[in-house]
């Protein structure tokens, strides 16, 4: 609460255009000129945007971006309360010390929630937070269900004999790892509503049940048979999500993959920005620029690489207790998956990402980074169990423990003072467009009272928002029946493209839109226009401002209690 007010009071919580360009999608769902589900649009998964809609029915709360905010600060509560429940059960399955979890537990939890950028990020309408809440929580289930198997599908530990009295019972049903399995279904589901991230990482947690169902396939006993019913009602679950959202851009859009190919996916922005990408088509040299990303969302220097370092230690330890056939430390290796997706993604996904200290020597997508700072909070967590546990029986274990946090503390102080990466590529971002949008929004905020707008919103949504102008009183690229191809003749947006005089007040343009082309000779009536203004901004489109042959005295002569 103390991170969203302090960022709010400094008008920091809209400074991503992505954050905008969320909190308007979800208010476009019931204020719209064609209001409905249809609104969520293609690229972005709906849940987020979903979630948002009951806070942003508030006019401040949607130009504020607080509406978004609400449930990324919720997910960063589960989150933390989900790191601690995982790293707790798994030190207790493995060191069966309470003590050591217990301060492991509490140094996890210290460690992701403390994070900086991690702080920022929750404060806003961006997905992140949302999504680590669920990805924290599937590997909190996933770890639940294999502690709750029967003894004998576990693997064996330290060269030790299952005691042949115990399967007998341990072949039975079992209900926990039903209930765990099915729990993690419903945060993979919700993982895979959010980002694409989540595709990849239920595919991995699939091929770990299909492995452990397959362990079991030609036994016959009640236990073995009940694990395969619920593994398949996994598979089924988890496969659910994609399909529904890839059927649904195939009646709406056309295509299937239109989220992925489309003109507003990742490979035409990218296609348009002209971003480098240094590596482009080599996935190892992709790993070491995400790694580097997110050693930075850690800290900077000597203390990121030490968490770094940390992070790699911890992954041996988990490798090593993988050889000795440890269930339990096989799901900690789920926290890396981000590592692999985001690779594959840098290389052959259209996603680069800039870090500062690199070729080319800029900032750009360093948020993706966020995605292991569970991994380095956990790994934070089993390093200071494992100096608890080795000072065990000495009276300086309390105190190594201790000098854990303080590191803590003294990496994140580090981050403050020189300001959290994440809030400084947000205000790059920010600073890119705010002074187009800004003059923009004065020149519209002079104009009559509820006039309509022709604009498209796809760039410069935020716009509207500043000037606190309902999306309602906007006609845009949205208003059509988007399943009409390739054009929907009958869509209000194509309407009044075709004529702006019979629907709109006033034309917004910007140099290559929608709006622009039509404007120059692809359909749109120019004759019953007159040109307000013209703006430029230096690195930006140039705007223009129409006013339609009915708004042209109003433009001109504002009544007396209207100003100008």
């Amino acid at each position: 609460m103390f991170s969203f007010l302090y960022y709010s009071q400094h008008s920091d919580l809209l400074l991503y255009g992505d954050a905008v360009a969320h909190i308007n999608i979800a208010r476009r769902v019931f204020d719209s000129q064609t209001p409905g589900l249809l609104q969520l649009g293609t690229v972005w998964l709906p849940l987020p945007h979903l979630l948002m809609i009951p806070f942003i029915f508030s006019n401040t709360m949607w130009q504020s971006g607080g509406g978004g905010s609400i449930p990324s600060m919720i997910a960063y509560v589960l989150a933390v309360m989900g790191i601690f429940r995982l790293v707790s059960g798994v030190l207790n399955a493995e060191l069966r010390t309470k003590p050591a979890a217990g301060v492991g537990a509490w140094a996890a939890a210290f460690a992701y929630g403390a994070n900086p950028n991690l702080i920022y990020m929750q404060a806003t309408a961006m997905t992140e937070s949302l999504y680590l809440a669920l990805f924290i929580w599937a590997v909190v289930f996933f770890a639940e269900f294999v502690r709750s198997l029967p003894k004998t599908d576990l693997p064996k530990s330290d060269g030790q004999e299952t005691d042949p009295q115990d399967n007998k019972e341990d072949r039975q049903p079992v209900p926990a790892a039903r209930t765990s399995l099915m729990r993690c279904v419903w945060c993979l589901a919700g993982a895979e509503l959010t980002r694409y991230d989540g595709w990849f990482l239920a595919g991995v947690m699939g091929m770990a049940v299909l492995v452990i169902a397959l362990r079991r396939w030609r036994t016959s006993t009640p236990g073995d048979r009940a694990l395969r019913r619920i593994s398949l009602r996994f598979l089924v679950g988890i496969a659910l999500a994609p399909i529904l959202w890839l059927a649904y851009n195939r009646v709406v859009y056309g295509n299937a993959l239109d989220f992925a190919t489309g003109p507003y996916s990742a490979k035409a922005i990218e296609q348009r920005v002209g971003a480098p990408n240094p590596a482009l088509h080599n996935v190892p040299v992709a790993a070491i620029y995400y790694l580097k990303s997110a050693q930075l969302n850690m800290a900077d220097g000597n203390w990121g690489r030490l968490w770094l370092a940390a992070a790699l230690l911890t992954l041996a330890i988990a490798l090593w207790k993988l050889r000795t056939q440890s269930a339990f430390m096989l799901v900690l290796l789920f926290l890396w998956v981000p590592l692999v997706f985001y690779a594959l993604s840098i290389a052959y996904g259209s996603v680069p990402v800039h870090v500062y200290a690199w070729w080319p020597f800029a900032t750009f997508n360093q948020r993706y980074g966020l995605q292991l700072v569970p991994m380095f909070a956990v790994s934070a967590g089993v390093l200071t169990a494992s100096v608890f546990v080795f000072g065990a029986g000495s009276r300086h274990a309390a105190k190594l423990a201790a000098v854990m946090f303080a590191l803590v503390v003294a990496s994140y102080a580090s981050v403050w003072r020189a300001e959290p990466r994440c809030l400084q590529e947000a205000r790059r971002n920010w600073e890119i467009r705010h002074t187009l949008n800004t003059a923009v929004q004065r020149l519209v905020t002079r104009l009559p009272r509820n006039s309509i707008f022709l604009m498209d919103l796809g760039e410069h949504v935020g716009v509207m928002e500043e000037a606190g102008i309902p999306l309602r009183r906007v006609v845009n690229s949205e208003n059509h029946r988007p399943w009409m191809r390739p054009t929907d003749p009958e869509g209000l947006w194509e309407r009044a493209l075709a004529d702006p005089s019979r629907y709109v007040d006033f034309v917004i343009a910007f140099d290559g839109d929608a709006v622009d082309r039509g404007l120059n000779g692809q359909g749109l009536n120019k004759a019953n226009l007159t040109e307000l203004a013209e703006i430029h901004a230096t690195g930006q489109p140039h705007a223009h401002i129409y006013a339609t042959h009915y708004a042209t005295h109003y433009a001109t002569h504002p009544a007396p209690n209207q100003s100008r």
